[in-house]
């Protein structure tokens, strides 16, 4: 009888990036990712997980300006926008390559057929260096609806990678519970979760606890590990989004506005998050650890009805067109095969 091979289930090390980009400048926030890329992996990362639309900005000015007078900053972040094979992918995939890590980063995307339309995106890259995937933002959220378009369910993907089977969303997409499942039903055991920070929602709204709250459910209910990356937000920003309206400071400012951190498949933190400040976050992760927490709830095994319960994902990527050319006609004097 043939010997049965276990499933690989590795321990690696995980870097969450908690950090502001350059803003609006594009070369120089590559350049910071490369850097902190060397660095995880300089201190032993394997994965490297960096926040939403770090290339290069957010668009604060959404929630703090009228659409008219945000315009003029739409259109700079347009400017500031990347395509997927242009040469600033191809820098951040050299600097996987490099230095033997995968990586998940989120960039303003460029519409290649569409001037003016972008979308957030998050990229895949594999410690080869290759590009593995490209996640779009299914729905922008509240004011983020003024920037970017919705992505399609084409990139609903699990990755293969050295740290296991990864999957990622977007910020407010992490509350989507079909998006989260339809990972959790093709393996997923490790997820990226990635963030804004966002001191310019409501004032009742904790957004570091939100993230945290989101992040130990999807681990919790789906039995692996989260790893959240948020961005945070530099007196550059605050400038930025000041000059002209001085009262914004103290919004911009508010505490408890990122959270990144690992969270376990039990739903607890690995190691300690941080809150607001610019650093790095590593934990090291067992994904054999996923393996006991199923035998309480194994929501894509036993622990479901699919007898009940059925949910179909459409993968079927989404143009603004489809053409049918004209087929030539057939030369009579031609066979028909």
């Amino acid at each position: 009888m043939s010997e049965i091979s276990a499933p690989v289930l590795p321990r690696s090390r995980v870097a969450a990036v908690q950090a502001a980009p350059v803003f609006l400048d594009t070369a120089r926030t590559v350049d910071k990712a490369c850097a902190l890329i060397a660095e995880a992996a300089g201190n032993g990362a394997k994965l490297v997980a960096f926040p939403e639309v770090f290339v290069s900005a957010y668009p604060y000015w959404n929630w703090l300006m009228t659409p008219i007078e945000g315009a003029d900053w739409h259109e700079r972040l347009y400017r500031a926008s990347v395509r997927v094979d242009g040469p600033e992918v191809a820098a951040l995939c050299d600097a996987a390559r490099d230095h033997d890590c995968t990586v998940v980063i989120g960039i303003n995307e460029r519409d290649p057929v569409s001037v003016g339309t972008l979308y957030n995106s998050n990229l895949i890259i594999g410690a080869d260096g290759r590009l593995l995937g490209r996640h779009r933002k299914l729905v922008p959220t509240w004011a983020e609806k003024l920037t970017w378009a919705g992505g399609d369910g084409s990139s609903i993907r699990v990755h293969d990678t050295p740290v296991g089977p990864l999957g990622t969303l977007a910020c407010g997409e992490n509350t989507n519970t079909l998006a989260r499942f339809a990972l959790l039903s093709q393996g997923e055991l490790v997820h990226v979760a990635n963030y804004i920070a966002l001191p310019v929602a409501p004032a009742s709204y904790n957004m570091a606890e939100a993230i945290r709250i989101r992040a130990t459910a999807h681990s919790f209910e789906g039995k692996l590990f989260t790893i959240v990356a948020c961005s945070a937000i530099s007196e550059e920003i605050v400038a930025a989004m000041t000059a002209d309206r001085p009262l914004n400071r103290d919004l911009l400012l508010r505490p408890n506005s990122a959270w990144s951190g690992v969270i376990d498949p039990h739903g607890h933190p690995v190691g300690d998050p941080l809150i607001d400040e610019e650093g790095i976050v590593y934990a090291d992760i067992d994904l054999g650890e996923c393996i006991r927490p199923k035998l309480m709830h194994d929501i894509i095994g036993g622990y479901n009805r699919f007898d009940i319960f059925n949910l179909t994902v459409d993968r079927t990527p989404r143009a603004s067109a489809l053409f049918v050319d004209e087929v030539p006609p057939v030369d009579p004097g031609e066979e028909t095969p």
